[in-house]
């Protein structure tokens, strides 16, 4: 299993890297965790051209407008041991607008929905 990033987040992403002009050859999409947050980590996202050794790597490929689109997906092992199997989404509704985590390794999640417990 993977990281799994939805058609919706994958055109957010893609609208991000148009407005900021960023290389789509070399930029990548970091997923990741870090310690914080009401819940103990908080996740991560980050357009970034560094990929680390040991990284792990997905391809992602969709259509916007009729056009094939891409982009790699990168992971630390670490970060991975708690993120496989997440869903990265991405809501525009009334009540708020960004990215949605649906982790089930997530013992518990704050309301917000940006940290979490495993």
């Amino acid at each position: 299993m993977a990281v799994v990033i939805t058609d919706s987040a994958a055109r957010e992403i893609s609208n991000i890297m148009t407005q900021q002009e960023l290389d789509r050859e070399k930029t990548h999409l970091r997923v990741g965790v870090k310690g914080g947050g009401c819940s103990g980590f908080s996740y991560i996202l980050d357009l970034t051209e560094t990929k680390k050794e040991g990284d792990e790597q997905w391809d992602y490929d969709f259509e916007l407008e009729g056009e094939s689109h891409n982009f790699r997906v990168i992971c630390d092992p670490k970060s991975y041991l708690y993120l496989n199997g997440t869903t990265v989404d991405f809501k525009d509704e009334v009540m708020g607008r960004g990215f949605v985590f649906e982790n089930p390794n997530a013992t518990n999640t704050c309301g917000c929905g940006s940290s979490f417990n495993a």
